[in-house]
């Protein structure tokens, strides 16, 4: 099963679409995780016209319209593996102990807000996936986005999509 990550595409405020390389994984994606931060609906309409499932939270900047639409906290399990998605996760001291207590029950957390990308695994297990943000690099080098597998139960293949300047 072939998954895309992202979050924090923040349309139209610090891009005007979605980059076409990210489009294009769409289509292979059999799963979209999008850690919220989607900032306008037309987005989520795109997304969910163009993935084949998409799992969805809204973030800190989406309005009443996405909230009404979508969860604050999104599980699901797919492979195998219990995947959780959320937008904040808090301050990035602690965060690994933290998630690990929040969120007992899950193998792999996505998360957003940050714009930085992340990869780690708390004590327990819990691996922990934030894709930065397709959109807006902040003080990263990079607009980036994550794809992953999960296969017999694990998840592998892990890859940090870095976009080309716009």
């Amino acid at each position: 099963m072939r998954l895309l990550l992202t979050s924090d595409t923040h349309l139209p405020l610090r891009a005007k679409r979605l980059p076409d390389q990210l489009l294009a994984e769409l289509q292979r994606a059999d799963v979209v995780l999008h850690a919220g931060d989607w900032v306008d609906e037309a987005t989520l309409d795109l997304l969910e016209s163009r993935s084949r499932r998409l799992i969805g939270v809204y973030g800190n900047n989406d309005g009443p319209g996405l909230r009404a639409r979508l969860p604050e906290v999104a599980r699901a399990d797919l492979g195998g593996l219990r995947f959780g998605v959320v937008h904040e996760t808090g301050p990035a001291q602690g965060r690994e102990a933290r998630c690990a207590a929040r969120f007992p029950d899950l193998d792999v957390l996505v998360y957003g807000h940050s714009h930085i990308p992340w990869d780690t695994t708390a004590p327990g297990g819990l691996r922990l996936l934030n894709p930065g943000s397709p959109t807006d690099r902040r003080r990263q080098p990079h607009c980036t986005y994550l794809t992953a597998t999960v296969d017999d139960g694990a998840l592998t293949e892990v890859t940090l999509h870095r976009l080309p300047p716009r």
